[in-house]
């Protein structure tokens, strides 16, 4: 696999991990209009997913071809070590807190990612990127409310993020860490190095954290040197995730809805 192909599964991993913590949820959100706009969430992620799958598949198999690979290859049938993902978005839901300020976190990112890869000379991540940021601009606004609404609520709420903070800010700098392939990315003008977005992420963020009455954030927090998630070294929650998500694929080979 060339690196090309990993940095457009890279970001099919970020979609597809974050959809299936959101779909978790489904039919136990506070209220149901919240428990359905994080379940389009899911879809949204799902479906950008299955778009960037599918574009490596095509490279995959036009770079050797032989045995034919699909999306659902990718999706369910590689292992832990195989899949590219941030750290941050294989984490536990935990309390409705946490769960919000990791999608607060992740759409701001993408949102600035999305922005300049719809400039991408691969037209093909281009167009997917062009669709997607309509989706992500939603994603950001919404889970931004939610940040100031339980940041500057009630005692409690604030105390959640607060704790949402302690749990999720040590996966951050991750974002921003090039592996080979964003660098590969960068040269072939197909994408851009995450450390280029970092200035305006924290601006971003921030602005809102401060809005919320909840701690800004800096670089300088303590971070996860161990794990490398876009270099297939995860947390144990990785596995669990999995185990469930790719269960009827690799009990029923070949198996179609």
């Amino acid at each position: 696999m060339d690196l090309l192909s990993s940095y457009i599964i890279h970001q099919a991993d970020n979609a597809l991990i974050l959809g299936h913590r959101n779909s978790e949820w489904t039919g136990h959100g506070p209220i149901l209009e919240q428990d359905i706009a994080l379940s389009n969430i899911a879809l949204d992620l799902i479906g950008q997913a299955r778009n960037f799958y599918q574009l490596a598949a095509s490279r995959i198999n036009e770079l050797d071809p032989g045995e034919i690979i699909t999306e659902d290859d990718l999706a369910y049938l590689r292992d832990g070590n195989e899949f590219k993902n941030f750290i941050l978005l294989e984490q536990t839901n935990g309390d409705w807190a946490k769960t919000i300020l990791r999608q607060f976190y992740f759409s701001s990112f993408q949102l600035l990612q999305f922005r300049e890869l719809v400039k991408s000379q691969n037209t093909e991540l281009a167009a997917i990127s062009e669709k997607s940021v309509k989706e992500t601009r939603y994603h950001v606004k919404w889970s931004s409310e939610w940040v100031i609404r339980l940041g500057d609520g009630t005692s409690e709420s604030h105390s959640r993020m607060v704790s949402a903070q302690q749990d999720l800010n040590p996966y951050i700098a991750e974002m921003f860490t090039p592996a080979d392939f964003d660098y590969e990315a960068e040269s072939s003008r197909a994408g851009i190095l995450p450390d280029k977005l970092k200035e305006e992420w924290y601006q971003r963020v921030n602005r809102i954290l401060e809005i919320a009455t909840l701690p800004v954030i800096s670089e300088e927090k303590k971070t996860m040197q161990i794990l490398s998630g876009k270099n297939g070294v995860h947390s144990e929650h990785l596995g669990f995730l999995l185990a469930e998500m790719q269960f009827l694929q690799r009990a029923y080979p070949g198996c179609q809805w």
